[in-house]
């Protein structure tokens, strides 16, 4: 498995894809950076890093026989590597549907997943990540960051962050690989931030119901139920969580 740091670079996400050809061979490649210039989020939004203060990396991924309606197993299962390597330092971390990791009601870390098909099956993930580790301040308007520095009082090493995240990735791939599907998904919705708690959310349409989350599909729909009768089936982007 090639492990590649770059001092910087604009994002290991495009690296990534940049270089894909380069490392055909491999079913695992992870580039890792002390610093991007043009860090992504979801949708439009950006990533804030100090420079190397934080853990900013993407792994190149290519699964086996999974097919494309099936893809979100991959997010669960990535999303536990990334959840169980954070609680191993602190404790009250959840996963954040669809796939950040919550410390509290504060964001430790986010991800960016971008696949590519053959046919009717994924063909290439690169799986984009942000932990913040050893911040001290954040500038940005997002709205709720938080670092382990914050929680800890004390830095922690990003290349050993890195390991055990590679090393609980392998574990829950190899889950994925023999067919632990409903050991994967079960963990995850165990997991889930604010499961089973009745909290705001604000719709596509601007409106904002008290709801209870209930679910997480197997293809990724998130489940509120309102007014315990109205249970709503909803992808992302088509409601927010008011923090």
């Amino acid at each position: 498995m090639p492990i590649i740091h770059l001092p910087e670079t604009d994002s290991t996400n495009r690296w990534l894809r940049d270089h894909a050809d380069d490392f055909s061979s491999e079913e695992l490649t992870v580039v890792w950076t002390d610093h991007q210039t043009a860090g992504r989020g979801c949708g439009t939004n950006t990533w804030e890093s100090e420079r190397g203060k934080n853990l900013l990396f993407s792994m190149l991924f290519r699964p086996k026989e999974i097919r494309a309606s099936e893809q979100f197993i991959l997010s669960m299962a990535n999303a536990l590597a990334l959840r169980e390597t954070i609680a191993s330092y602190v404790d009250n971390v959840k996963i954040k549907w669809p796939n950040d990791i919550y410390w509290k009601d504060s964001k430790i870390c986010g991800t960016l997943i971008e696949t590519t098909l053959k046919g009717q099956y994924l063909k290439d993930c690169i799986i984009g990540t942000g932990i913040n580790v050893n911040q001290d301040k954040f500038l940005s308007d997002a709205p709720n960051p938080v670092s382990l520095r914050q929680v800890l009082g004390q830095d922690t090493d990003c290349n050993e962050v890195l390991q055990k995240v590679l090393g609980n990735f392998a574990k829950y791939m190899e889950m994925v690989r023999t067919g632990c599907w409903e050991t994967i998904r079960t963990s995850y919705r165990n997991h889930l931030y604010r499961l089973e708690e009745t909290w705001p959310y604000r719709f596509a349409d601007g409106s904002v119901k008290d709801c209870k989350l209930v679910n997480v599909s197997d293809d990724g729909h998130l489940e509120l139920l309102h007014d315990n009768r109205e249970v709503y089936r909803l992808a992302f982007k088509e409601v927010q969580f008011v923090i």
